[in-house]
């Protein structure tokens, strides 16, 4: 991966810790040991994935292989591609070259929905280091990916008919999140040997078996946006119909943790959690305490985004904001500065630091 000159943003611990109250106490009395880490969710957000390269490679390159065990991986959409590199050989290196991949990438003024699909799956087959068989084989690690099966006019590819199922279901979402659902089934594509948790259980949630014929089509529907990437058709040993992005449904992965024997490591791009894809812009749908009482989360600090470049992690806007070649240096300076967070991370979990960093959530 290319280097991009640091920026050094920061003077200060780089992260922001939250925890729920059992997690809190537990750290405050003993640390954070990896061994107590059962589960780790991966939000959707696309390039705001990028923030969390060096804490990736600092948590699955270095801290949960030193206690292993089987953990649970549960990603939408961006969240799935970085554990499908967090899973492989050489994880720092497989998450360096997401990073690098998904910067490089490019497209013409006016792409289409399927094109943009096809330069998806093109980048999803180019991050495997070995056979897919091979991946889903981990010993440690068993993987779910979310997806969301549309109903009525949502499943449909042409543009008006799809734009007027969108908006009918943001509509109905400010009324209430379970009336918008009512627009999708959920589906988690989870692995046969070690199915997820029963965590989803606010609405009818379908398990399809995840295999290794239909990884790719998973990873694709996974973060196949409405209007922006076209979808996936009638994916193996899944119902059929058109699947798209997990992160409609499961945006940040508001589940009861609780129900989970031990604790979840949340890296995430923000202090907070938003439950579905169209609650970003209603500050009063938030995650409830209760279902984050075992939760660690860990993500960049305001003051250290604050610095960087724009003031703002990377996100999908870029593609409009610049041009290419300004994208692509300002996306490779915050990758570079993204190691700053995976050190402060191994200092604080190495050195009793997480203690006096971790915060209850909803505190600033």
């Amino acid at each position: 991966m290319s280097q991009a000159p640091a920026i050094h943003v920061s003077r200060g611990s780089p992260l922001a810790w939250r925890a729920g109250r059992r997690a809190l106490a537990r750290i405050r009395s003993q640390g954070l040991d990896p061994a107590e880490i059962a589960l780790v969710p991966g939000a959707a957000g696309g390039p705001k994935a990028l923030a969390l390269t060096g804490l990736d490679q600092a948590v699955f390159g270095d801290w949960l292989p030193r206690a292993p065990r089987l953990r649970h991986l549960i990603g939408s959409s961006i969240g799935g591609w970085r554990f499908v590199c967090a899973m492989q050989p050489e994880p720092a290196r497989a998450l360096a070259r997401l990073a690098e991949r998904y910067t490089d990438e490019t497209y013409a003024p006016g792409a289409g929905a399927a094109e943009i699909a096809r330069a998806c799956r093109a980048m999803v087959v180019d991050l495997f280091q070995g056979e897919p068989a091979d991946l889903l084989a981990h010993p440690h690690y068993a993987l779910t990916l979310t997806a969301v099966r549309a109903r009525g006019i949502l499943a449909a590819e042409a543009r008006l008919a799809q734009l007027a199922g969108v908006i009918a279901v943001a509509g109905a979402n400010l009324l209430s999140r379970r009336l918008y659902a009512q627009g999708w089934r959920r589906t988690w594509f989870s692995d046969p040997r070690h199915p997820a948790p029963p965590l989803a259980d606010d609405f009818p949630t379908h398990l399809a078996p995840l295999t290794a014929d239909n990884l790719v089509d998973a990873l694709h529907a996974t973060a196949a946006i409405p209007l922006v990437v076209e979808g996936v058709r009638d994916p193996l040993h899944a119902p059929a119909g058109r699947y798209r992005d997990g992160g409609l449904l499961d945006y940040h992965l508001d589940l009861p943790y609780p129900k989970l024997d031990g604790l979840v490591l949340y890296p995430h791009f923000y202090p907070h959690l938003v439950p579905g894809w169209f609650d970003k812009g209603l500050p009063w749908r938030r995650a409830s305490a209760e279902r984050l009482d075992n939760v660690v989360l860990v993500a960049p600090s305001p003051d250290w985004v604050a610095r960087l470049p724009g003031g703002k992690i990377p996100d999908r806007n870029d593609f409009r904001r610049y041009d290419d070649a300004t994208r692509q240096k300002i996306w490779r300076q915050v990758t570079a500065e993204t190691a700053r967070l995976g050190e402060d991370f191994l200092r604080a979990v190495d050195g009793g630091g997480a203690a006096d960093l971790v915060r209850p959530f909803g505190t600033r």
